[in-house]
């Protein structure tokens, strides 16, 4: 019997009372990964003693569809809020006037989540049917308040750090893959996903994961609020409880995000306390720029001068951290982030690095997670434009633009105007000094769909192009496709209209 940590939460939990009756629109009918998706019940299932009865919190009926308006007028104001304690009124409809592919087609990204769901996800209650001994003490991170549950299964490693944390020495599991760690920008990512597939309850069963583990795991208030950066299965065992704050800011947003679709103050209450922390520990306070997560590696507290991961600047994360909340200046870290990415652009080929210092030129961080490709355009930026499309999508920032058109200027010319051709596989150099770097025979999914999104609002013909291109692909659901086939999957939603803005 392995040793069990005594549950001492230093606040009470959230309950799941303000989502009661919330639909899953997603294929998890009936608390399976492999669930036909027509017409799923919802399985939120919270203890009743744990259900709020404030009626101003709660509304007197929980609407079903994410377009309808909750009918307790305590709670739903006619028209969207600007303070945000209040519950605004979902918008019925919503129109970018950023045009994306006429090939755009929602169904594929549906589809795709689909495929993607049964290999990458998986409740609480499956993996207990795996693995009955380790189940028995499920219950000690994930009492009744956080369930149901579930989570996004990180590759399975086999080599480095995690090779004998992350799998299980049972080879009659295919793929090892029930007992692989769940990293927290899976959580992040999966949420987002999750919401932007209309799958209520795999959303739910994601934010009681992150919740039960932040709980658990919680030293300071601080550490109450940020998601541990890599967990084993739904269990105690630790691993590593510094947190990613591309993680953290990915679980507000989608907190956030839901709050506007449902109107559930439950998601929003959560959402606050995540960015009050995030503003405590991931913030520099000096430039305003974001730390890559919450310890001395990132923030300097090493003796070493922070470096930076500019595929953790999410805009509309910013944007909406600052719609709920007044008392920090986001709009001020929205404003240096975008000042900073455009110095680092502009001080190199176009292209951005996976890492860079404050002076905005390419750094190697202290964690040897990047030692020979640092400098380019790499498994880190891979993922910075869809964060800057995304923004541009909803919120036509013109400094968005302008990323964009540079990045999309840059591959349009090695790729002579072809998203089909192989140079979009290269792993091009910030450094003008530097080679590029080699490693990709064939063009990775993900990077074709980050050099897709470059195209919006600034080069619609590649767009159409490249949109074809990438609804042509589909995940690879293997051992080591974790991070691939999320991220196309993130990718598609924002190509194919599935972020759709749920406010005006």
């Amino acid at each position: 019997m392995l040793f069990k940590k005594i549950l001492a939460p230093m606040v009470a939990p959230l309950t799941l009372g303000a989502v009661i009756g919330l639909t899953a629109c997603g294929d998890d009918s009936s608390n399976s990964n492999n669930a036909n998706p027509v017409n799923p019940d919802p399985v939120i299932n919270p203890d009743p003693s744990t259900t709020p009865t404030d009626p101003s919190t709660t509304p007197s009926t929980t609407p079903t569809d994410p377009t309808t308006t909750p009918t307790d007028p305590s709670t739903t104001p006619s028209t969207t809020p600007t303070d945000p304690t209040t519950t605004p009124t979902p918008t019925t409809a919503w129109v970018s006037p950023v045009p994306l592919a006429s090939i755009a087609n929602i169904n594929y990204s549906t589809v795709l989540y689909q495929t993607w769901k049964p290999f990458h996800f998986v409740n609480m209650e499956d993996e207990a049917l795996y693995y009955p001994e380790l189940a028995s003490e499920f219950d000690v991170v994930f009492p009744a308040t956080y369930q149901p549950a579930g989570r996004v299964l990180w590759s399975a490693q086999t080599t480095g750090y995690y090779k004998n944390r992350c799998n299980d020495d049972d080879t009659t599991i295919p793929s090892l893959r029930y007992r692989a760690c769940t990293v927290s920008e899976g959580v992040g990512y999966g949420m987002l996903l999750t919401m932007a597939n209309g799958d209520t309850d795999a959303f739910v069963r994601l934010w009681n994961y992150s919740r039960a583990f932040r709980e658990y795991n919680s030293t300071s208030t601080a550490k109450r609020y940020l998601t541990p950066w890599i967990t084993y299965s739904f269990h105690f065992s630790e691993i590593d409880l510094s947190s990613a704050t591309d993680a953290d800011l990915d679980i507000a947003t989608s907190l956030i995000l839901m709050y506007y679709k449902t109107g559930q103050q439950a998601f929003l209450d959560d959402a606050k306390n995540i960015v009050n922390a995030l503003w405590d520990a991931e913030v520099n306070k000096t430039s305003l720029l974001l730390y890559s997560g919450d310890t001395d590696v990132w923030n300097g507290g090493n003796g070493k001068e922070p470096v930076y991961n500019l595929s953790y600047f999410s805009p509309v994360a910013l944007r909406l951290f600052a719609m709920v909340d007044p008392n920090h200046n986001w709009t001020g870290v929205l404003d240096a982030m975008y000042t900073y990415i455009s110095k680092v652009q502009a001080a190199g080929t176009g292209v951005l690095p996976d890492w860079s210092n404050e002076a905005g030129v390419a750094a190697n961080p202290d964690n040897g997670s990047a030692d020979k490709t640092y400098w380019t355009f790499n498994k880190e930026s891979v993922r910075i434009p869809w964060r800057i499309a995304w923004d541009y999508y909803w919120f036509q920032d013109p400094r968005a633009l302008t990323v964009l058109t540079t990045l999309n200027n840059f591959i349009s010319a090695k790729a002579g105007g072809d998203p089909n051709s192989k140079a979009l596989a290269v792993q091009y150099s910030w450094d003008p000094a530097k080679n590029d770097a080699t490693g990709n025979s064939a063009v990775p999914t993900q990077w074709l769909a980050a050099w897709c999104a470059t195209g919006i609002g600034t080069n619609q013909a590649w767009l159409e192009s490249c949109t074809g291109l990438v609804n042509g692909k589909s995940v690879t659901n293997n051992n080591s496709s974790y991070f691939t086939d999320i991220l196309l999957g993130l990718y598609s939603s924002l190509l194919n209209g599935a972020f759709v803005k749920p406010f005006n």
